[in-house]
C-alpha cells in the first residue's frame, strides 16, 4: 500500500475555515474546486451523502443513470467513509480515490481504505481515475 502523506493540518484548518458555515453554497466549497454549468453541487446534513433524507443526492443520481460513484473528501475516516457504505448499500458501483482523501493520522486512513477495499468498493488513485474516465468515457463506454 502506498504511503500517504497527509498535509499539515494548520494548512487544511486555513483552507477548511473557508469552506462550511452559512451562506450561498457555491461560496462555501473548497477554494480551489472548480464547478462548472452542469456539475451537481448538493448540500448533506448528515455525515454520509447518501443517509436517506439527510441529502437529494441519491435522487439526482437516479434521475441521471449513474451507478458508480467517487468518493473523495476531507476526513477518510468519517464522511468518505460513511458515504461509501452508504452508496454500497444502496448498489452504487464505489471507487475511494484514494489520494483524494485526507485523515489527521495515515493509520486513520489506511484502516478506512482497507475497510471499502476489503467490502465496499473499488479503491484507486486519481492517475487511475482519470485513466478509466479517459478510457471510458464519461458514460462508461469504451473508446
Amino acid at each position: 500500500m502506498q504511503k500517504h502523506s497527509t498535509p499539515g493540518c494548520g494548512r487544511s484548518a486555513k483552507l477548511l475555515s473557508k469552506c462550511a458555515g452559512t451562506g450561498p453554497l457555491g461560496e462555501r466549497l473548497w477554494p480551489e474546486l472548480q464547478v462548472d454549468d452542469g456539475d451537481l453541487v448538493v448540500e448533506k446534513a448528515a455525515a454520509s451523502a447518501f443517509f436517506p433524507g439527510r441529502c437529494p443526492l441519491t435522487g439526482l443520481l437516479e434521475r441521471r443513470g449513474i451507478d458508480t460513484v467517487l468518493i473523495t473528501g476531507t476526513f477518510t475516516y468519517v464522511c468518505c467513509e460513511f458515504s461509501a457504505r452508504d452508496a454500497s448499500t444502496l448498489g452504487y458501483r464505489v471507487i475511494m480515490v484514494v489520494d483524494a482523501d485526507d485523515a489527521r493520522r495515515d493509520e486513520d486512513h489506511h484502516a478506512t481504505v482497507r475497510t471499502i477495499h476489503r467490502t465496499f468498493g473499488d479503491v484507486r488513485p486519481t492517475a487511475d481515475v482519470l485513466a478509466l474516465i479517459h478510457n471510458h468515457g464519461p458514460h462508461g463506454r469504451r473508446r
